[in-house]
């Protein structure tokens, strides 16, 4: 059996380079040579290299050139169809795992669709490729894809504390803006996505800009008829198959073309009794109208059912093995059976882009996504509570040995509308725009006996006719409202200030006849609102190096728990806010990126809570200070070889105890090699991430881990016109299989703290298959 280690605290002492000491050589001889190679090729830049974003002449170019460059920052990229044609694989842009973008207003990170079509398993979400990027941490506990992201954080800010964009529109719980990675779209139908670390410009939309974005693209349609099968079978009993049509450029559409895509995956999970069953469907239509508009139209379904093991204690993890998560025995807590999500999601949109003539640029998204989620659980699954304590409450069985639980319902549907519209003016280009969302939410929970069959536990009648086992019956509201005005001044041809002003607005509204928590009834509603400047400076040294700074407000308004409360007019609540201070610098060549950063982060109005009698109450009880450093770079080798190395060192603490924020390491790596060549990919990549404490008292301290993952496919050459270019990829996520406890999850009922550890070594075996039509 592996060792298991979980430290209680962290000394003070330690430094920087003894926390490195967990990182596998890889990623230290990466760095090492980007660098040296980056002062050696430095000198040939020039001669060589060529321009890879050059700046364009002429002021009407420019403010182009602008709007787009703005466009495309705010995640409201024009929507086009992919040309199948030859590009620059022979250079490190093309080839680096993430790198910043010449065009970057604040540290960014951009992974490309080919690096996730590569690298990727096919059952991987967003979760897991966002991983790769500097200052970023996410844990998948049951396998790659196959449970929700565990503890996904981007420099310290948690789920809930940052944006997640599809296509550029935000879409978020409606209770506390956190996020679904199984739960929408899937790798398939990725293109690039990137990992934002601040809070953007005016521009940036959604619930929660001050802990960064990360924007997740849906791929294109094919410029060519195109079908494709697809399938793969790997650890855990995982299958995955699918299959998708494009239509290619349609004359008699003008042009247009679409995409459908249809997907199932099954699996055990490396977790015990943690099954995923998910079916997903995705489709995209873009439609030139005239010559100076394109509308696009995008559908996605998913549906999922998967069982929920939430983390075991470290005895049991010593017992049953560190895959330990559920059991199939119907008398336990953890049966597999009664701890289960039936979970349905949609996303839709209508996008408008058009050249208004006279220099006006119009960009509209009107959309929709719902949320339905049905899920089943124990009272207090892998706790270490006897039968007669644990179940004082169950009605049925006086001595105790019945199993409690809950079924609970929530479902949830958004409608909202993305719009911005731009113009040059001389050496300014003004973007004014608007982001309205509405969000309506029913919620209800019972208690039940599982032994009974879910029966209502107690079946009484409370006097105001409603069901004793009625935990909450709510209905809440949201509506969220973001206009703003963003200016490019080009003061300078290659000097550029964009000066911004957001005004963020939030109104909750709770209509509840059981409260949760309380379980009194409520009717509530509070407005949240602020100004939200922000400025930055971005200057062009050369055709292939920028330099930019920033300074951002970034808001995030209470979470609906503060209403869980009797007298939610009590709190003295005000909106958590950031001042963020960033500068960074990027490079692009064919030989090398590089780009580097160092940031700032002022946390205001923390919130916390106190017991007055029998009341809870929040409050604002101070702040965090972040602060660090990144830096990522590749280098092409030649002959096919690129070396990429990242990294960050992190500090985010409470102001007034000085103690770690939850599951903030204090520093993250990557490197790697890949190579690429007639047909042939291959890459050797390994993250570590440091120490950090998974709770905010730091009594779960969490050491350092690392995560080496190999890839290796191979694309047939179409030797004539009818045999496809048959793909071939083999994944293996864990190639070291190590199983350290990564992740706290939190504490059981009775107060038993429960844990995750890495999955172990997954090897998945993939093959594609696209025919020309």
């Amino acid at each position: 059996m592996n060792h298991l280690v979980v430290s209680g605290h962290r000394a003070a002492s330690r430094t920087i380079g003894r926390r490195a000491r967990g990182l596998a050589s890889t990623s230290l001889i990466c760095a090492g040579m980007i660098f040296n190679a980056a002062t050696a090729f430095a000198a040939q830049a020039g001669q060589d290299d060529g321009q890879v974003q050059p700046m364009q002449a002429g002021s009407a170019a420019r403010q182009k050139s602008q709007a787009r460059r703005t466009a495309i920052q705010a995640g409201q990229r024009p929507e086009q169809i992919e040309s199948i044609g030859h590009q620059l694989v022979n250079s490190a842009a093309y080839q680096a795992p993430s790198k910043a973008p010449l065009a970057a207003f604040q540290p960014t990170s951009v992974i490309s669709q080919h690096f996730i079509q590569n690298n990727a398993p096919p059952s991987a979400n967003y979760d897991t490729i966002a991983a790769i990027s500097p200052s970023v941490t996410a844990i998948s506990t049951n396998g790659p894809g196959l449970s929700e992201s565990q503890g996904l954080s981007i420099r310290g800010f948690q789920d809930g504390q940052y944006n997640v964009l599809l296509d550029g529109i935000p879409f978020a719980d409606t209770n506390n803006f956190t996020h679904h990675s199984t739960n929408y779209f899937m790798a398939h139908d990725l293109g690039d996505m990137s990992v934002d670390r601040g809070p953007g410009d005016a521009s940036t939309i959604g619930y929660a800009t001050f802990g960064g974005t990360i924007s997740v693209t849906t791929k294109n349609p094919l410029d060519r008829a195109t079908a494709e099968a697809y399938g793969s079978v790997g650890s855990w009993s995982t299958n995955n198959y699918g299959g998708e049509f494009d239509s290619g450029r349609l004359k008699s559409l003008n042009g247009g073309a679409f995409f459908v895509d249809m997907e199932a995956l099954d699996s055990n999970g490396y977790l015990t009794y943690a099954d995923q069953h998910r079916a997903n469907f995705m489709g995209k239509w873009v439609q030139p109208v005239g010559r100076s508009t394109t509308l696009t139209f995008m559908a996605m379904h998913n549906r999922i059912v998967q069982d929920v093991p939430p983390g075991v204690s470290l005895k049991e993890i010593a017992t049953y093995g560190p895959n330990y998560g559920l059991s199939n025995n119907p008398h336990a807590q953890n049966y597999q059976n009664i701890n289960v999500d039936h979970i349905q999601t949609d996303m839709e949109y209508i996008g408008l882009n058009s050249d208004l003539g006279a220099g006006w640029l119009l960009n509209n998204k009107v959309y929709t996504y719902a949320y339905v989620h049905h899920g089943d659980n124990a009272s207090d699954v892998n706790g270490n509570l006897s039968g007669t304590l644990a179940y004082s409450k169950t009605y049925y069985s006086p001595a105790g040995d019945d199993i409690p639980g809950q079924r609970m319902h929530n479902d949830y549907r958004a409608w909202g509308d993305t719009f911005d519209l731009s113009r040059g003016f001389g050496i300014v280009n003004a973007h004014l725009g608007l982001w309205i969302e509405h969000q309506s939410n029913g919620r209800q929970q019972y208690e039940v006996d599982w032994t009974q069959g879910g029966a209502l536990n107690p079946p009484t009648i409370k006097a105001n006719g409603e069901p004793a086992a009625l935990d909450r019956f709510m209905h809440d509201q949201n509506l969220s409202m973001q206009p703003y005005l963003q200016l490019a001044i080009h003061a300078l041809p290659n000097l550029t200030i964009n000066p911004g002003f957001k005004y963020n607005i939030l109104n909750r509204d709770i209509e509840a006849p059981v409260n949760q928590k309380t379980g009194a009834p409520l009717n509530y509603s509070q407005s949240y609102s602020a100004p939200m400047p922000s400025i930055n400076v971005h200057y062009m040294a050369s055709p292939n190096w920028s330099a930019y700074l920033q300074v951002a407000r970034g808001f995030l308004a209470p979470d609906l728990a503060y209403f869980y409360v009797g007298d939610p007019s009590k709190n003295q609540v005000s909106p958590e806010n950031t001042m963020n201070y960033q500068i960074g610098t990027a490079w692009q060549s064919r030989r090398f990126t590089l780009s580097g950063d160092v940031y700032y982060i002022d946390f205001d109005n923390l919130v916390a809570s106190r017991t007055i009698g029998q009341n809870t109450e929040y409050f604002n009880q101070g702040g965090v200070n972040y602060y660090g450093a990144e830096a990522e770079g590749s280098v092409f080798l030649g002959r096919g070889f690129t070396l990429f190395a990242n990294g960050s060192i992190n500090q985010a603490k409470v102001k007034k105890t000085d103690q770690w924020v939850a599951n903030a390491p204090e520093a993250t790596m990557a490197g790697g090699l890949i190579y690429e060549h007639d047909g042939v990919y291959a890459s050797l990549i390994e993250k570590w991430v440091g120490s950090r404490y998974g709770d905010t008292s730091q009594q779960q301290g969490m050491d350092p881990f690392s995560q080496l993952d190999f890839s290796l496919a191979y694309t047939f050459p179409k030797t004539n016109g009818w045999v496809p270019p048959v793909k071939v990829r083999m994944n293996v996520s864990n190639l070291l299989n190590s199983h350290k406890v990564v992740y706290f999850f939190g504490y059981a009922a009775d107060k038993t703290p429960l844990f995750n550890t890495q999955a172990g070594r997954g090897i998945f075996l993939s093959l594609s298959v696209p025919v020309g039509l």
